[in-house]
């Protein structure tokens, strides 16, 4: 029994934001009882795409796209400025295409065995916190780049170019203090030659992802329904590397499917609806900021949309509230936890380092989105 109780535990730990969002679910239900109006709560279309692109990334990944493209770029720098600046830009622009989370995971611990080999451990915690700073910083220029921008763009039925204009301003002004940033690093002569070079992936299996991801861009775009994109990718996936099936967040879907749930029956309580309105009103993007510090971007973008017509500022709130307190945006957990498996791991420097760095990038962007609204 004691076992039981220590499982539960530590699944409640690691998964904090879907055991809330299931907590509310459930809460909310005892106020509006469920009925046939519920299965409307759940915008299906961003479920179907959540799981579909991370199906294709999952593949990109399998055939080693990403870490062949990485050793490559690596092999090619002397200086550890150069070789920071490469690291965090392959999470800030892949962080566009393949989502924050992705990103990170992949390059996270990339970055960690490139500097560990090449005995620059004490820049670990700058390049660690720059990358994951990249990642969500990047990843806010696209629909596809993270969660709460994929259900936004979904939710108010923004056009993609829209959509990136809205973000281009804030995303231009974050590659350039990421750069900024990289050159209070000490410039110092770096060896990494005596990595292994990964394989170079298969042709033939790359121009499949890309023509799967190809079909993902085109129900993004809305040329495509979500029906034909879910057939076309589960089919071929199932067909030709069913092994990725396994490679999905399915505990992020369920945590999608709680939020739906909890918003939607917010929404039907006229007291609860009518105050939240207002008190957000014309305050959306400071609002979201201040949320996300708590309960982190995701569950921001899908609690507030549910009370608001604002989504610039809103969409523009989730985003820069990605930055600030390590769960601000979840993403940054992955950076956190890959640190810490670290030999001599300096935790309480990370977090330290962490801060400064998005408080700043934090006070930056906040000031600047202000004058653009």
């Amino acid at each position: 029994m004691k076992n039981i109780f220590d499982k539960i535990k530590i699944f409640c730990k690691n998964e904090a934001v879907l055991v809330a969002a299931g907590t509310a679910a459930v809460i909310s239900a005892l106020f509006v009882r469920p009925d046939s109006t519920y299965i409307s709560y759940i915008d299906f279309r961003v479920l179907a795409l959540l799981f579909c692109l991370m199906l294709v990334v999952a593949g990109f990944k399998d055939i080693g796209v990403f870490s062949h493209l990485a050793v490559r770029l690596v092999r090619l720098v002397s200086g550890t400025r150069t070789l920071t600046l490469i690291l965090v830009f392959l999470c800030f622009f892949s962080g566009m295409i393949i989502t924050n989370d992705v990103a990170l995971i992949t390059f996270v611990p990339f970055a960690i065995m490139i500097l560990a080999s090449s005995g620059k451990e004490h820049l670990m915690i700058p390049v660690i916190v720059l990358e994951t700073i990249a990642a969500n910083l990047g990843s806010m220029l696209t629909p596809l780049g993270n969660p709460q921008n994929l259900y936004l763009y979904s939710a108010y039925e923004i056009s993609l170019f829209s959509f990136i204009i809205t973000m281009l301003p804030l995303t231009v002004l974050s590659l350039l203090l990421i750069v900024v940033f990289t050159f209070f690093i000490k410039n110092e002569t770096v060896t990494v030659n005596d990595i292994d070079n990964p394989a170079k992936p298969h042709t033939k299996s790359v121009v499949f992802y890309i023509l799967l991801f190809l079909v993902c861009l085109l129900c993004v775009m809305r040329v495509i329904s979500y029906y034909i994109m879910l057939a076309v990718i589960f089919l071929a996936i199932l067909i030709f590397n069913r092994k990725l099936f396994k490679n999905i967040d399915y505990l992020l879907l369920l945590t999608f499917v709680f939020f739906f749930i909890f918003v939607g029956n917010m929404q039907r309580i006229a007291a609860v609806r009518n105050l939240i309105s207002s008190l957000i009103k014309g305050k959306e993007f400071i609002f979201s900021i201040v949320l996300c510090q708590f309960i982190s971007n995701v569950p921001a973008a899908v609690l507030l949309s549910g009370f608001t017509e604002n989504v610039r500022s809103l969409l523009m709130g989730v985003n820069v509230g990605g930055l600030g307190t390590l769960i601000a945006s979840l993403a940054s957990i992955i950076s956190y936890r890959a640190y810490a498996g670290t030999k001599n791991a300096r935790k309480g420097s990370y977090i330290k380092t962490f801060s400064i760095y998005n408080l700043i990038f934090l006070i930056i962007l906040t000031l600047f989105s202000f004058i653009i609204q």
